[in-house]
């Protein structure tokens, strides 16, 4: 499939790209390969292919939800850099 430097400028606008006549020209050969490459690629035979969602077999690979110990309230806070109390003390980012 060829592509010229109106389409390419076409998809640049529609980008919101502002393309100089020597990107325009590089990327139209660059776009030009990449399309002719996957032309090429549906050459290829694959009617004795299943379609696939993905190359692996694979499940679900989440761990088990198993319910834990906690870390106790004053060894989380004695990682603040401040805290007041039970609570983490940060600071004020609403101005009134």
């Amino acid at each position: 499939m060829k592509i010229n430097k109106r389409e390419i400028e076409h998809v640049a606008m529609l980008a919101r790209l502002k393309l100089d006549d020597e990107e325009l020209t590089q990327f139209t050969t660059q776009i030009g390969d990449i399309l002719s490459y996957v032309e090429k690629l549906n050459e290829l035979d694959t009617t004795k292919v299943e379609p696939t969602s993905h190359v692996f077999d694979l499940k679900n690979v989440f761990r088990n939800d198993v319910v834990g110990s906690s870390l106790s309230r004053e060894k989380v806070l004695s990682n603040a850099p401040e805290g007041t109390g039970k609570y983490y003390k940060v600071p004020k980012i609403i101005e009134q």
